[in-house]
């Protein structure tokens, strides 16, 4: 009998879709957005999923709704082990943690983001516990490779694992993020479930994209919107349209008009016209097409649109194939299979999303 202690940043990933790029500091703000809790669904998935192989599983969670009021959702009738506040801090999470190391068990299985994973790292770090941590990822910063691809793997993972790695548990200064820099921080090494669908740390590809860029901005189509995600990669292809994009952020753009820069999910769906374009680059190392530090750019922007990736060939080295995990199986669905990626002025090379 395998004993998982469930803890459930509640907050996680609410300020993605309205675009502020993090939550850390940020909840009241999001709030105002109109920004809806997203990570109790994701663990919920996650959950589902475990509850599956309920009979091999003993559940300890933290309260209400960071953990234990998911877990009875799912099925299950955890050990509840802390009674947390309406709002909910990082202490929360550590205390969660700390109790499970007291209890002895198997395995932390948190949802949430960077943060949350830094808190749980620290946390076991602190109590001196060999006990691995598994993500469900929820938050808008997701680099660390401690969270599975996707909340079912993960819930997959967490039942079914044989053996453990150290991984890296990394954060990024999110008022810097805001600012269009990335500044990474390797927090924490931790044991972490060996599994294929387990994603790798964030990497930094490299190569030239300008001949990318140049043919994207040739093959513009006059009558079509374009939602630029961010990142250098795309960064480039904005510069060849002839502006100043946001870095970190999602822009739309129609014949040499920037409509919206910075833009959020809501000021996304206002700007599509009848024909839309996705211009996306995945994450290096990763190979993330939606899903991570791109939620503005949700499902339901995704189902108006057609998607052009975009990628160095060094990049693609460095992924194997993509992925995608945008929340909605159908869109993720509709979006698997072998996509064309372009690579150069007319080159493209097929890759499987997956």
């Amino acid at each position: 009998m395998r004993r998982i202690g469930v803890v459930v940043n509640p907050i996680a990933g609410m300020g993605g879709r309205v675009g502020l790029k993090g939550t850390d500091g940020k909840v009241e703000a999001a709030r105002e957005r109109g920004a809806e809790p997203r990570a109790p669904d994701r663990a919920r998935e996650a959950l589902d999923a475990l509850a599956e192989r309920a009979d091999a599983v003993e559940l300890l969670a933290a309260g209400g709704r960071m953990g234990a009021d998911e877990a009875a959702a799912a099925g299950f009738d955890p050990e509840v082990v802390t009674d947390p506040g309406a709002e909910t801090t990082a202490a929360d999470t550590r205390e969660a943690v700390a109790e499970f190391v007291d209890r002895g068990v198997d395995l932390v299985l948190f949802a949430g983001g960077d943060g949350t994973a830094v808190d749980v790292a620290e946390t076991l770090t602190d109590r001196d516990s060999d006990a691995p941590m598994l993500g469900v990822p929820a938050g808008v910063k997701v680099y660390s490779s401690t969270f599975g691809v996707s909340p079912r793997d993960t819930g997959r993972i967490a039942a079914t694992f044989e053996d453990v790695a150290d991984r890296e548990i990394n954060d990024i200064d999110e008022d810097a993020y805001r600012g269009g820099e990335v500044e990474t921080e390797l927090k924490a090494v931790r044991p972490v479930p060996v599994a294929d669908a387990v994603q790798s740390s964030k990497q930094l590809g490299g190569g030239s994209v300008e001949g990318l860029a140049a043919g994207v901005a040739a093959d513009v189509d006059p009558d079509t919107t374009y939602v630029l995600g961010p990142g250098s990669t795309v960064g480039a292809v904005k510069e060849a349209l002839g502006f100043d994009g946001s870095p970190l952020g999602v822009d739309v753009w129609h014949d040499g008009e920037v409509l919206v820069r910075d833009a959020t999910e809501d000021e996304i769906l206002e700007s599509l016209g009848d024909r839309n374009v996705i211009v996306v680059s995945p994450i290096g190392g990763q190979g993330f097409l939606f899903g991570r530090g791109n939620d503005q750019i949700s499902p339901a922007v995704i189902r108006r649109s057609e998607v052009e990736a975009v990628a160095s060939k060094a990049k693609l080295d460095t992924v194997g194939v993509l992925r995608v995990d945008t929340g909605d199986e159908a869109v993720d669905e509709s979006l698997r299979g072998w996509r064309k990626v372009r690579v150069g002025r007319v080159e493209r090379r097929l890759l499987q999303v997956v």
